[in-house]
């Protein structure tokens, strides 16, 4: 198994082993090393506290938040239900108002 010298996300030096995956303290990265040496991106998503979100699930938007293209505000404390998750683990698709919308996780919590 090989060694990570440096967080692949941020570069930081303080990244760690902890028995199971390596975890970086400064950008709250994780990553598991395959067994061919490669690494390989933890692909579950997140929210803003670090819990783990599935499809369905409901969440509350953390902060007011302007929508591109639109003059649409969604207001902090706004609760989305039944989020859908994409390809990318830092969004998810959901619904507000009857407008299909994307919205990044560090702008969520569970």
């Amino acid at each position: 198994m090989s060694e990570i010298s440096n967080c692949p996300n941020c570069q930081s030096v303080n990244i760690y082993f902890d028995g199971t995956m390596y975890i970086c303290p400064d950008c709250n990265y994780e990553c598991t090393v395959s067994e061919d040496a490669d690494v390989v991106i933890d692909t579950v998503t997140r929210d803003s506290n670090g819990a783990e979100l599935l499809t369905w699930d409901a969440v509350t938007v953390i902060q007011d938040l302007k929508v591109k293209g639109s003059s649409m505000v969604i207001k902090r404390g706004t609760k989305v239900k039944s989020i859908r998750l994409t390809e990318n683990p830092d969004e998810v698709d959901c619904k507000i108002d009857g407008s299909s919308i994307v919205l990044k996780t560090c702008y969520l919590k569970k």
